[in-house]
């Protein structure tokens, strides 16, 4: 038996030692999801080049020298290499983020709405309520309440804060961008 015990503690602390790193990961950064704008990528430009990390022209065209230079900033302040721009690599180039963020059109286009279940305006209005932003019960009713606190979600994390649900603000919310109504796990 205890040979067996044995062997059984080894592969335990194998199994262990292979895990450890992922469950010791930090959760991935916050990323800006829409693109940014030409001014906004030449304002970055112009950090990287500050940083001494770019040296090709601060025209607005983000490619590939652009992008060496950004992992290469990363790299060298000790952020996580995500090869996109988040909130701390905009705070250690010292761009604040309004300035990255686009434009609000003055009168947006209306787009023909989705009409969303209960269940699935349950479901963001709990993991609202998870996150600190909702503070009702989940009703399953879309109300004022329910849009103030998904566009504080949307400002919290970066995104366009537009008050709907769409695939990024889902995928943020942990819920499945392709069904909502899928309870979360």
């Amino acid at each position: 038996m205890r040979p067996m015990s044995r062997a059984l503690g080894t592969m335990l602390f194998a199994a262990m030692t292979v895990a450890t790193p992922v469950l010791a990961q930090a959760p991935a950064p916050l990323s800006f999801v829409q693109p940014l704008t030409p001014s906004a990528t030449t304002a970055v430009q112009e950090r990287l080049r500050e940083a001494g990390v770019y040296m090709g022209t601060a025209d607005g065209v983000w490619g590939p020298e652009s992008q060496s230079a950004l992992d290469r900033f990363q790299q060298a302040r000790g952020l996580p290499v995500t090869g996109s721009m988040n909130l701390a690599t905009a705070q250690a180039l010292g761009v604040g983020v309004p300035r990255l963020m686009p434009p609000v059109a003055a009168e947006p286009a209306a787009a023909a709405p989705v009409q969303l279940s209960a269940r699935a305006v349950r479901n963001i209005q709990t993991r609202l309520r998870a996150l600190g932003f909702y503070r009702a019960q989940p009703d399953g009713v879309w109300g004022a309440g329910t849009q103030a606190a998904l566009e504080r979600f949307q400002r919290g994390r970066g995104l366009e804060a537009s008050g709907q649900i769409n695939p990024t603000t889902a995928q943020a919310l942990g819920l499945n961008p392709n069904n909502l109504e899928l309870a979360v796990r």
